[in-house]
């Protein structure tokens, strides 16, 4: 298949998700390309199969803002008829949906008939979807894509929960690549990190308040006194500001390190012995699961999809949004005894290659082939 992706390039779930899906789509042969502002962040500059569509924007006297939404519709009305494209996959409903609904039109009036799949990730839905400036919008991407998927059960029930869904949608999980994340020997890079045997608790987010990081800065200073232990905050953004004046406010700027965006994160996770997520609201937890495929146990709040993937007692703990001493004190339980934490580093583990990409990947496929038969058929 020649598959046409939109993201966003970001380090976000969604952009991560859309570029390894694509990367694994290539591997087997089929052709994708990407378009989007700029080159994905987890996209090399050479990949067989893949090819990446740069969106140029430009200044105009008579708009406040660069019209990135009719840039984009025209470059998928380009790339689709250009490269014969079979499939669109955008990532995200808004601007993504909508604008692949617009292109979709467009290509149509031109003889042209291409089927639009859209992936609900999250935020979409639950936060900038519900906002009314943008709920009709979303809700009719929604109803009007070809075929809807969803990374949760949580967000497929919250998406018809929140709007007026005509359309079905099909729940595929988020997946990890076990070729790039695993336990690999890193055992030089955690003596630089912690020289005296230190346990190491690993975070890694994009610092909006919905991520709740200072409750993963609280659980550390409770569980630091129990057990000797640092803590990497992998990741950057609005909350940035207030969390680093958090650790100097309570004195542990010596054993907390901000490490800013990171593309080798595998690497990082590879040291760590727990992983706190603490989210108000995650519609899956992609980075909880990158963490378990480099098996270290996970303590996260109960919100969205996290329960679905965070098995509670087995792969770490669930707990309520805001619980900073039940997570220090389940963080401490499985760190404190050796053989503990190797049954919930097992099992964490184990449960992550549930989510291979090898097992999901084939569901995409499948996916992608019955839309384009039914839309084939309705011709």
């Amino acid at each position: 298949m020649n598959i046409g992706i939109v993201c966003y390039p970001t380090f976000g779930g969604s952009g991560v998700v859309a570029t390894e899906l694509g990367i694994a789509l290539s591997k087997k042969g089929h052709q994708v390309h990407f378009m989007t502002y700029k080159r994905p962040a987890r996209l090399t500059p050479f990949m067989e199969n893949v090819f990446y569509h740069e969106v140029s924007t430009y200044e105009y006297p008579l708009f406040e803002y660069k019209p990135y939404e009719t840039a984009l519709a025209s470059k998928m009305v380009d790339v689709v008829l250009h490269e014969n494209l079979d499939i669109l996959h955008v990532h995200y409903a808004i601007p993504h949906a909508a604008v692949a609904y617009m292109a979709q039109q467009i290509l149509k009036s031109r003889g042209k008939f291409i089927p639009i799949v859209t992936t609900l990730h999250g935020t979409d839905i639950t936060l900038v979807g519900n906002d009314p400036a943008f709920s009709p919008v979303v809700e009719f991407s929604i109803n009007f894509s070809n075929g809807v998927t969803a990374v949760s059960n949580h967000l497929r029930e919250a998406t018809f929960d929140s709007f007026n869904i005509t359309n079905e949608i099909e729940v595929i999980y988020n997946f990890i690549d076990f070729e790039r994340f695993n336990k690999i020997d890193k055992n030089h890079f955690k003596m630089a990190i912690s020289p005296n045997g230190e346990k190491i608790i690993a975070h890694t987010s994009n610092f909006r308040k919905v991520k709740r990081v200072q409750d993963v800065i609280m659980a550390f200073a409770k569980i630091h006194k129990e057990i000797p232990s640092k803590l990497l905050l992998i990741g950057d953004g609005p909350e940035r500001n207030n969390l680093e004046q958090l650790c100097r406010t309570i004195g542990l700027c010596d054993h907390i390190r901000f490490l800013g965006k990171q593309n080798a994160v595998e690497e990082l996770l590879a040291v760590a012995d727990l992983f706190i997520i603490p989210s108000e609201n995650e519609s899956f937890g992609l980075a909880a699961l990158e963490a378990m495929a480099c098996g270290v146990p996970v303590i996260s709040s109960n919100a969205g999809g996290l329960p679905e993937l965070n098995l509670d007692g087995k792969t770490g703990y669930t707990l309520d949004v805001g619980d900073v001493d039940g997570m220090a004190e389940k963080g401490i339980y499985i760190l404190k005894d050796e053989a503990t934490h190797t049954q919930f580093s097992e099992a964490a583990y184990a449960h992550a290659k549930t989510f291979d990409i090898k097992n999901i990947l084939p569901k995409y496929e499948a996916y992608y082939e019955k839309v384009i038969e039914k839309m084939l058929a309705s011709a």
